[in-house]
């Protein structure tokens, strides 16, 4: 691929074959001790679960201080965040330099993030704003993968907040699929360039999360941006067709290919402007391993709204998700391996990547364990490092304690002198968008 050779829906549509072939020779293929899992005792396991109840306890006692002044509350910050370091050391393995990783590139992406989109729009949500951290990390994870520094740019902003605004909305079951298709191509237009005036409060946000990329990426000079910002909003449009689907097994996989790999690859644009092949593919690949991730995540929640992927059909079919599961873990070793062949980014953060990859999926075994065989579920409860009955309980536990999720998100709100970099200021919109809108 050529820096001029621009990610039109054709090719798209090639990408998605091709990664349809890899994930297609991961089928059938065990994933057993000789793969590469880690293994944990129940000894092991019991070691982890007391260190996750010490570090939950460490964090619940600075969050009941309730700091009054600025100086206690970036205190308290420090020692959640060092608390969080023990953590991770003693229950997750992450030692010296992944944990610095964590906790002083990452973390300070999400507060940043946090922090601006408060300023920019007071209605948003907490699990809005968490939304749009997981993009931003996503990402920023791909800087130093591609030669660039860990930093929130003005870019990956914008593009992390255009989908609590625009995802959200089209995938409300309340809207007429008129509403959404006018809604969307307006946005499309906006997304091309085209001068078009807001037309409510939603469209005035988008319009100027578009204008923090534009001013970041012109348009003439770094046409790989747009284009993926088309490609992707071109496969949520596609994706939508999902709920209640009648299309096959294939045609399932290339819509969440589409609309997952898409993503990821604006991601790479966003951090950085300009993609080689071998960038692109990765990040496309990326993106199909995250979608499919969340997609065996959600799958109890797609059975309820009647959204079809290939878990949710498999489950509603009464077809246990082994299969699938298994060929989901070795599809991110291949991306890990096409991961490992990229000329930049340290050991360290390929092996917290790889690591992040297959928690996501050992852990939505753990919360789906009804759609599993026995004894699926005590191999790959051994690939975990706490016991899966201690998972669900824990995942109960803070559920009901949304005050405690709460609290420690307002903690990282306090800004530090300088924290928010060369953040442009959020400005005067401030906009409760996230409200049914009319029509």
């Amino acid at each position: 691929m050529t820096q001029q050779e621009l990610y039109s829906w054709p090719w798209v549509e090639a990408q998605v074959g091709q990664t349809i072939e890899v994930w297609n020779g991961g089928a059938g293929r065990s994933t057993r001790r000789g793969q590469g899992l880690p293994q944990y005792s129940p000894e092991q396991q019991r070691n982890r679960e007391k260190a996750y109840d010490e570090g939950l306890q460490a964090v619940e006692h600075e969050l009941r201080r309730a700091p009054r002044t600025k100086a206690a509350r970036i205190r308290t910050q420090e020692r959640i965040v060092a608390a969080f370091g023990r953590f991770s050391a003693s229950a997750l393995d992450i030692q010296g330099d992944a944990v610095t990783l964590l906790t002083e590139d990452f973390l300070p992406v999400g507060t940043q993030l946090a922090r601006w989109a408060r300023g920019f729009d007071a209605g948003l949500s907490m699990p809005d704003i968490i939304q749009a951290c997981r993009n931003a990390w996503t990402a920023c994870g791909l800087q130093p993968l591609l030669g660039e520094g860990v930093a929130l740019t003005p870019a990956i902003l914008g593009y992390s907040l255009l989908y609590p605004y625009s995802d959200n909305y089209l995938d409300r079951e309340d809207l007429s699929a008129e509403a959404k298709l006018r809604f969307s191509e307006r946005f499309r237009g906006r997304l091309r360039g085209e001068g078009l005036a807001a037309q409510d409060d939603r469209e005035a946000a988008l319009w100027a999360l578009v204008e923090l990329i534009e001013g970041q990426y012109p348009r003439a000079d770094f046409p790989q941006v747009f284009d993926c910002l088309l490609a992707i909003h071109r496969a949520q449009e596609e994706s939508i067709a999902q709920v209640g689907s009648g299309c096959g097994d294939v045609g399932l996989l290339r819509m969440s290919c589409a609309k997952g790999g898409t993503s990821v690859l604006a991601d790479a644009c966003l951090a950085r402007g300009r993609l080689s092949g071998q960038e692109s593919g990765f990040s496309f690949e990326w993106g199909v391993l995250l979608q499919l991730g969340d997609d065996l995540q959600d799958v109890r929640e797609d059975l309820r709204r009647g959204s079809v992927t290939l878990f949710s059909r498999a489950a509603a079919m009464g077809v246990p998700l082994d299969g699938l599961t298994v060929q989901l873990l070795n599809f991110s070793d291949q991306v890990a391996a096409r991961m490992d062949e990229l000329p930049h980014g340290t050991g360290t953060l390929k092996g917290l990547l790889r690591m992040s990859w297959r928690s996501l999926i050992v852990r939505a075994v753990a919360d789906s364990h009804e759609f599993f065989t026995p004894g699926f579920l005590v191999e790959a409860e051994r690939s975990s490092p706490f016991g899966f009955e201690f998972l669900r309980s824990r995942n109960r536990r803070l559920a009901g304690r949304q005050g405690l999720y709460a609290a420690l998100f307002e903690a990282f709100l306090e800004a530090r002198d300088g924290d928010d970099g060369n953040l442009p200021m959020p400005g005067r919109l401030k906009v409760s968008c996230l409200e049914p809108l009319a029509g």
